[in-house]
């Protein structure tokens, strides 16, 4: 059986209909074996899932250096690979310039590539100014993309309303959101 895909809005890119989230690889639920999670980053690859997300705040930075080492060898091409910058730590965030600039050459360095397909400001509703968010932190993610280490950029958070507002005022390709399709919480459906 083949992986189903859809396209991402219009940025062109066919992704499965699974992604691989990859917090568990930096211990974000508990104890894991590298081993394993190289087998299983691997055996998603061969079953279809091409649209693979993480984060530096994924075991503070541990997730995303883990799954650079498991796409080492070649599996890194067979893959669309996203990422975000902003979310630094549990109640430590920041979306200046300087910091998402440097935020992408290191998780660059810890992914072992030299682009991103996705890059994003990571829960941007903890920033209590929202403006240099629409601002600073946008033209940012701008830059980075016109210099080719992105293809595409986004915002991500958990107020449909904030992401709602963040697609109006900045010309992103992507938004996430999370847990608005479960059985507790239905919204996105409606």
């Amino acid at each position: 059986m083949t992986m189903p895909t859809r396209m991402l809005g219009n940025t062109g890119l066919k992704v499965s209909v699974l992604g691989f989230g990859a917090a568990p690889l930096g211990g974000v639920y508990g104890p894991f074996n590298e081993k394993e999670s190289t087998d299983t980053v691997h055996k998603a690859i061969d079953l279809g899932i091409n649209l693979f997300d993480t984060s530096p705040y994924y075991g503070v930075r541990l997730g995303e250096e883990v799954l650079g080492r498991a796409l080492s060898g070649g599996w890194r091409q067979k893959i669309l690979l996203a990422t975000k910058c902003g979310r630094i730590d549990k109640a430590e965030f920041n979306f200046r310039a300087p910091f998402i600039i440097q935020s992408m050459e290191d998780s660059l360095r810890r992914l072992q590539t030299d682009y991103f397909d996705i890059f994003q400001a990571h829960d941007i509703e903890f920033e209590t100014n929202l403006d240099m968010v629409f601002t600073e932190t946008y033209e940012a993610l701008q830059k980075l993309k016109q210099q080719g280490k992105c293809r595409f950029i986004g915002m991500t958070g958990y107020p449909l309303g904030l992401l709602e507002r963040a697609m109006e005022t900045c010309q992103l390709d992507v938004c996430i959101s999370y847990c608005h399709c479960t059985l507790l919480d239905q919204s996105m459906l409606g």
